[in-house]
């Protein structure tokens, strides 16, 4: 009320002879009154203000609407600024534009048009407008303001984005304006984020889309745990390589849909147990990592190596004739060569053996097949270090 007055005595001050302003009166049981008032000196009294008219309107209806809808403003930008997810106010109708475009001339399937055109998906990329976004959004990204992040939504909105926002355009093209979905998104530095998407197009703006709201949660970190779930699922930790339960999986994908021919190769690691015994299984650990570096150098796609058994290997190898699998065999061989200069110690040593799947032959034959020509060769190794330790005596 205090501020009212002192505008009020500023305008006479000034020399107007009427002043109007909005101050607040109380009744005399103490409730508030908003209240309009206008004054005016009286003509003849212009000199001494002995007579002025007031003119009082009670707006108390009018000002608490207004003070609500403020507070209710307030609330809403605070439950926005503080959000603990990434909020975001993004203006679509351009998009829209180019949706209805398309569909004038015909186009039906927006999934095959975007086959065909998948620049179209691109363009509809740029012409996303940022409206606003929350604190949590600049944390999310690693932008210091909003401007910096509105400037650069090209490093944002790129690469391996466009797939899910196509996903996103066809679900638009077909009438759903409420989504939900995993994307990628990256931060200003450069860093893959992997999100999930809430995407709704306000309400009263279902015709053109010019206000939608997208919020985006950090699954990355979930993500990633998930890979390393998934690698672990088909991975044996210690050697790298593929485990027993892929090998299986991959033995019947083979048996189930791949051409001939099908190459299998069986490795056995010579010595382990002597190793374990003798310096103890750190030592055999070492070996079987050894072992590990050499079949994931040797062995690239489509060929799988895999550990399916404490010292036994296998190596599958799809679309492979004889020829390739012991041009395989020789490249191990090398690689277990250099492997076992550059380490000191115990060396590694593979017994290999080697199977080509004939036509109408089963997985499970070739590999045992595979299996005792590996067995042979296991015999002829140990035949061999009994030759040279009666040589030695």
């Amino acid at each position: 009320m205090l501020d009212a007055h002192i505008g009020e005595l500023v305008q006479l001050w000034e020399g107007q002879t009427s002043y109007s302003g909005r101050t607040v009166n109380y009744t005399l049981g103490g409730r508030r009154l908003d209240i309009e008032l206008e004054a005016t000196i009286l003509p003849g009294h212009e000199d001494t203000w002995a007579r002025v008219l007031f003119a009082i309107e009670d707006v108390t209806e009018r000002e608490s609407a207004r003070r609500r809808h403020a507070e209710s403003e307030m609330f809403a930008r605070g439950l926005f600024e503080h959000s603990p997810v990434s909020l975001w106010v993004e203006d679509f109708s351009s998009i829209k534009t180019l949706l209805d475009e398309i569909r004038t001339r015909g186009i039906e399937d927006l999934r095959v048009f975007t086959d065909v055109h998948p620049e179209f998906v691109q363009r509809c990329m740029r012409e996303i407008r940022v409206i606003d976004v929350n604190r949590h959004t600049l944390r999310m990204f690693g932008a210091p303001d909003a401007r910096t992040l509105l400037n650069r939504l090209g490093d944002v909105f790129r690469d391996n984005m466009q797939p899910h926002f196509r996903e996103q355009l066809i679900d638009l093209w077909q009438g759903r304006l409420f989504q939900t979905r995993e994307v990628i998104n990256y931060a200003l530095d450069g860093t893959e984020l992997n999100v999930h998407m809430q995407f709704s197009v306000l309400p009263g703006h279902e015709h053109d889309w010019r206000l939608v709201q997208v919020a985006l949660t950090d699954i990355t970190a979930r993500k990633k745990a998930e890979a390393y779930l998934e690698y672990l699922g088909k991975h044996d930790v210690l050697t790298k390589l593929y485990n027993r339960s892929f090998y299986a999986d991959e033995l019947n994908r083979l048996e189930r849909n791949t051409p001939y021919p099908v190459t299998v190769i069986i490795a056995d690691l010579n010595g382990l147990k002597a190793c374990n015994d003798e310096l103890g299984h750190a030592a055999g650990d070492a070996l079987l990592r050894r072992t590990g570096e050499v079949l994931s150098e040797a062995v690239q796609k489509p060929a799988h190596a895999c550990r399916i058994g404490g010292d036994e290997f296998a190596v599958l190898m799809p679309a492979a004739d004889a020829r390739e699998g012991e041009a395989m065999i020789e490249k191990i061989r090398k690689l277990v060569a250099l492997n076992n200069q550059f380490y000191s110690g115990m060396t590694v040593s593979l017994s290999i053996g080697i199977a080509t799947r004939e036509k109408g032959e089963r997985m499970e034959d070739v590999v045992r097949r595979a299996d005792r020509s590996m067995y042979d060769a296991k015999r002829a190794h140990y035949s061999d270090r009994d030759i040279d330790r009666r040589r030695l005596a």
